[in-house]
């Protein structure tokens, strides 16, 4: 691209993108660092509790005169929302892909370190590789490629059983482990451009509709189409290779305990403590990014959904099509004052059949008749029991969620990360619906992620009568229960 076409293109990027709008304010460091602090320890924050601390923020900072500002809290998070640095969903916050683009320009300032040029070296060279043999149409110099990558094993394999166990140096390990702390840093940033993606194909598919007559088949054609198109993206194959590990139990658990290996071994000491706690906590912070995802995927599915039935397209349309025909008569009715003096209190016989249905006068309301007498004429007066019945006691007799919890949680460490159905297959579920509502609570108390697919729970309830029900697949694992399970809120 020439020089032209370059400046030109970052002149729009300087004027238009949301992460250099951020970089360039004139209050950009106090942003930054209120984000970065806000969010430093969960993803998602209460609306309410970012306006708290932004408040204390801005006092203190005026008592230490390094920010003097008349501005309230709610107004600047209100401002970064639009903005787009900020995203509010439900009455809570959470970063947007700007923000983490920012914040990790900045980081990369801070922590840039030419020591991992060989580790990034190895990463090229093993990606290299990898492209060769997947890519080549030749059989035999697939073979040849693999041949070498089996012989460079198995001489690592002899080497060991031989009794020589290379170490990596000091060096080598810090390179490594600041790259995996790297790598895993920018992980959060794909989810957030996905959340992006999902956006605009909202707005995208909401204008389409507005401007076109296309039938509801049309519309549920695109929104397919556009859905494919958004898992082919960079960040929409990473969420799906991210959620065929989340689904994998083997991988995800494998890739947990080998996290939990590195972080205790001394090479975790070349890491800050909070890059100890992001890598600690990284499978449950991604699978909290992934659930996000799926709650925006679904609102966007209902909202589309919700704005094609209620007929809110075809009323728009309407609108577009009575404005257009307003203007042609607005035209002939201009043409026709020049030149044959047209009335201007001519009928145009133009209405739009839309809308709610208004009430002509008080007679045409159907006013609501009062309510019946009520008959007590057959009940029948009994005395107070201070025994309680048999059926007293029966409801008495209710399922203890916290016991639920502290099952769930002993089933989960003897038998690896299942879902609510492979924990009834563990401990039949013998108390009916009740049963099966605690189990569910205990996995919304836990965040537990919410899969796409649905199954089915077999159960019984007090009286012996199998019942079966269709419910939400959530994959619970070990790590997202607290150290106390009775701090659960349940």
């Amino acid at each position: 691209m020439s020089f032209q076409g370059l400046q030109a293109k970052y002149r729009r990027l300087f004027a238009e993108h949301a992460a250099w709008k951020l970089l360039r304010a004139d209050n950009a460091p106090y942003i930054l660092a209120f984000i970065a602090d806000l969010f430093s320890e969960e993803s998602e924050i209460p609306y309410g509790r970012a306006r708290i601390m932004l408040d204390a923020e801005i006092e203190r900072s005026r008592e230490l005169g390094i920010w003097s500002t008349e501005t309230s809290a709610a107004t600047y998070l209100n401002q970064w929302i639009r903005t787009g640095w900020l995203r509010e969903m439900d009455d809570s916050l959470t970063k947007t892909d700007a923000s983490e683009i920012a914040l990790r320009f900045c980081k990369g300032l801070d922590e840039r370190n030419s020591g991992t040029t060989a580790s990034h070296l190895r990463i090229v060279q093993e990606a290299v590789r990898d492209l060769a043999v997947a890519i080549s149409p030749n059989v035999d110099e697939r073979v040849t490629l693999l041949e070498s990558k089996k012989a460079e094993i198995q001489r690592e394999i002899d080497a060991l059983q031989a009794g020589v166990v290379p170490e990596l140096s000091e060096v080598e390990q810090r390179e490594r482990i600041r790259e995996i702390y790297q790598l895993a840093s920018v992980l959060t940033g794909d989810f957030r451009r996905v959340e992006d993606e999902i956006r605009v194909l909202d707005k995208e598919l909401r204008v389409q509709i507005i401007e076109g007559d296309a039938s509801r088949g049309d519309i549920l054609l695109s929104v397919m189409e556009k859905e494919a198109l958004l898992s082919n993206t960079e960040a929409g194959s990473a969420f799906e290779g991210f959620f065929q590990l989340l689904c994998d139990q083997n991988r995800s658990m494998e890739f947990r305990e080998q996290l939990r290996s590195i972080l205790n071994r001394p090479v975790a000491k070349q890491l800050s403590g909070s890059q100890q706690q992001f890598l600690n906590q990284l499978m449950r912070e991604l699978s909290r990014e992934s659930d996000r995802v799926f709650r925006i995927r679904r609102r966007t599915e209902e909202g589309l959904r919700s704005y094609v039935e209620s007929g809110a397209a075809a009323e728009n349309q309407a609108v577009d099509r009575l404005l257009s025909k307003l203007e042609r008569q607005a035209v002939l009715l201009r043409e026709g004052m020049r030149d044959d003096g047209v009335s201007l209190t001519a009928e145009t016989t133009l209405s739009l059949p839309v809308g709610p249905i208004e009430i002509k006068s008080p007679e045409s309301m159907r006013l609501r008749n009062p309510d019946d007498k009520l008959d007590t004429s057959g009940v029948e007066e009994k005395a107070n029991s201070r025994e309680p019945s048999s059926h007293v006691l029966d409801c008495l007799d209710a399922v203890q969620v916290r016991e639920i919890a502290h099952k769930t949680f002993d089933s989960l460490k003897d038998h690896g990360p299942m879902s609510i159905a492979g924990l009834a297959a563990k401990n039949p579920l013998k108390s009916g619906l009740e049963e099966l509502v605690a189990y569910l609570r205990v996995t919304k108390a836990v965040g537990a992620t919410a899969l796409e697919q649905k199954e089915d729970v077999a159960l019984m309830d007090k009286q012996g009568v199998m019942l079966k029900a269709s419910i939400p697949t959530y994959l619970l694992t070990l790590d997202l229960f607290p150290e106390d399970i009775d701090e659960l809120a349940l």
